[in-house]
């Protein structure tokens, strides 16, 4: 199974703390190359989210986006401060007592009392954070595997297609290249025959073979065709693999087009120059989908 480096991955979780929203999305890297965008309080957390996406994304420039939003005011204390409030409640019944006021002591006049209600800041604790983080994080990379799993499987019949399209081509330039030499043959006898006719002369059949024989060395193309052949296969059985396999079929594709690139000066037959042409087209549009390959 293949992955393509191209996807998208949402994930989100909430608890009493936090609503949490965790985004992945990826494009072609020759690398794994990971950004993380996120509020300053989750900067402690950076190696843990990128070492958890490297066990699942091999490459790729990889960024991922996280909002979190802390719901208000779920981790602040309010306490009454009774040894206060206890001592302003006797001062006022002083007051009372001495000047003889009717009125009593009422909430209203205890809670304008600013030292009277304690309000403390409950620091969060980072596993209480990564509580929330990481089960968003599973489900954004889940997602995100997936989509590159599904692009993946089309890139591989693509590719698929187009290896059977590069075996077809040569498949002619196979049948072709026979009839090229025996063509060269005929045409060299017959320029031959007509230069020494002049010359009352007959052909040296053993020299002419011998000429033969280093045309049909130079311009012999079957090793290149047996190789192509060869990282054909190679390509189908990597296109197999349940491994990264990008970096591999980026080898064969250069080996592909060495191999026809030499076919190509070999051979002095325009028809074959224009297959050769149609395999380099072919094989750079190989080349372009295996750039999202991971």
């Amino acid at each position: 199974m293949i992955y393509s480096m191209t996807g998208f991955g949402r994930g989100e979780f909430s608890n009493d703390a936090f609503d949490i929203t965790l985004e992945i999305k990826s494009v072609n890297n020759r690398y794994c190359d990971i950004i993380v965008k996120m509020p300053k309080k989750l900067n402690v957390f950076e190696d843990r989210i990128k070492n958890t996406i490297k066990g699942q994304l091999s490459r790729g420039r990889i960024d991922v986006y996280i909002n979190l939003d802390e719901k208000s005011y779920d981790n602040y204390e309010v306490l009454a401060n009774f040894d206060i409030l206890d001592k302003y409640v006797n001062v006022y019944r002083e007051i009372k007592s001495r000047y003889e006021i009717k009125d009593d002591v009422t909430l209203s006049m205890l809670t304008r009392i600013q030292e009277g209600i304690d309000v403390s800041y409950l620091e969060r604790g980072e596993e209480e954070y990564w509580a929330a983080i990481e089960p968003a994080l599973n489900t954004a990379i889940e997602n995100i595997l997936e989509m590159r799993r599904q692009e993946g499987q089309k890139l591989k019949e693509d590719i698929h297609e187009k290896t059977e399209h590069i075996r077809s081509i040569l498949s002619k330039i196979e049948v072709m290249t026979p009839q090229i030499l025996e063509a060269y043959r005929v045409k060299m006898r017959d320029r031959i025959a007509e230069l020494l006719k002049e010359l009352n002369a007959e052909i040296d059949e053993a020299r002419l073979a011998n000429e033969l024989a280093i045309y049909a060395d130079k311009t012999n193309i079957n090793e290149e065709i047996v190789r192509i052949y060869s990282h054909l296969a190679q390509i189908n059985t990597i296109l197999e693999s349940s491994e990264p396999i990008g970096r591999k079929l980026d080898f064969l594709i250069q080996e592909l087009n060495r191999e026809v690139n030499t076919i190509g000066s070999k051979s002095p037959d325009i028809d074959i120059s224009n297959l050769v042409i149609d395999l380099k087209s072919e094989i750079e549009q190989i080349r372009e989908q295996i750039q999202n390959i991971e």
